[in-house]
């Protein structure tokens, strides 16, 4: 059997994984990962991994060798798309958000809908926020034609997790888009916290809210929510016909204060953010015709899925130097599995 081999190492963390597999589906490319996050602390697949790769294995009836925590190599060999409801706990509070990433491209080789539920953390450090996933990664797919509807049953917080979404995605036509520069001039921030005084929480809404509303109309909106841990998370975002702009935060119970870069959110003019960036390469591969976005700089996770998606699918993509920023160019490839 052939395999597209993937180097792991190339970034380092989970992002290669999650891709890959979600493209192997896509293409019915059996794929071989090795050297999986080799210079991390602690090597290897996490539990959110393995959750992720379970998932699709189900969905995708694949064959799987090395899915197991800890596991440096991982085969994945996938068959035709059996789609049914599925319930998945990733044990910990690993990012529920990144899971998603894994799940919603399908929407573009589905026949009928794909509904799941997950288990786990929903507001964690080093992934978005589920708040990110419902306002901007949502609106952003759907304008690249995919649908996908995202419901919160539980908030999870470090370190218990124990947050729940449920997921629906719909067979969908996944189409090019261009993004450049930002024409909102008002934002949105959208709060929720849980077993924490809303007082205590609304203290550092109120300060970062001062730095912002020099430059912008802000709208401020909290909701508190059911959670097994205590926590509150924030997103501050701006969304109009050319922007879908997003950067978020967690409330940090240290300090007593959400760790938000007012002057970074200020001093980005590009309509896109940089962690949407990366989000859109995997549908944009598969997308007939060329997908343009501007951002002010060129991050880890977005060479990953560059390098990913172009090793599986074979779209073409550049990268120029503009002023502020860069532009980022995906030929993508469709295939006949893709809608």
């Amino acid at each position: 059997m052939d395999f597209v081999e993937i180097n792991g190492s190339h970034e380092g963390g989970g992002q290669i994984v999650r891709s890959a597999i979600t493209l192997s589906c896509v293409t019915k490319k059996p794929v071989h990962i090795e050297d999986i996050r080799r210079n991390r602390k602690i090597p290897g697949l996490r539990p959110q991994h393995v959750a992720a790769v379970k998932m699709l294995q189900k969905i995708s009836n694949a064959k799987v060798v090395g899915n197991e925590v800890g596991s440096t190599k991982l085969k994945f060999i996938p068959k035709e798309i059996k789609v049914q409801t599925l319930n998945e706990d990733v044990g910990t509070a690993g990012s529920v958000s990144l899971i998603l990433q894994t799940i919603i491209p399908l929407a573009t080789i589905l026949e009928e809908k794909l509904e799941v539920r997950v288990k786990g953390g929903t507001d964690v450090l080093w992934s978005p926020t589920i708040n990110y996933s419902k306002k901007i990664l949502k609106e952003a797919l759907r304008r690249m034609g995919l649908e996908f509807s995202l419901k919160v049953i539980k908030r999870g917080y470090f370190p218990k997790g124990g947050g729940e979404i449920k997921l629906k995605v719909f067979p969908s036509k996944v189409t090019a888009i261009s993004f450049s520069k930002q024409t909102s001039n008002s934002i949105t921030m959208l709060c929720t916290y849980s077993n924490m005084p809303r007082e205590k929480v609304s203290e550092g809404i109120k300060k970062i809210a001062k730095e912002l509303n020099g430059n912008l109309a802000v709208d401020i909106k909290m909701a508190k929510e059911e959670a097994i841990d205590s926590g509150s998370s924030l997103l501050v975002y701006a969304v109009d016909k050319r922007t879908v702009f997003g950067m978020d935060s967690l409330f940090d119970k240290k300090s007593g204060n959400f760790d938000f870069d007012a002057e970074g959110f200020l001093g980005n003019s590009f309509a896109i953010d940089e962690n949407l960036a990366d989000m859109l390469v995997v549908p944009a591969s598969l997308a007939a015709g060329k997908t343009t976005f501007e951002v002010r700089e060129v991050t880890s996770h977005l060479e990953t899925n560059l390098f990913v998606a172009s090793t599986i699918t074979g779209c073409r993509y550049g990268i120029g130097k503009i002023p502020a920023g860069y532009k980022v160019i995906i030929e993508g490839v469709s295939h006949s599995s893709v809608k």
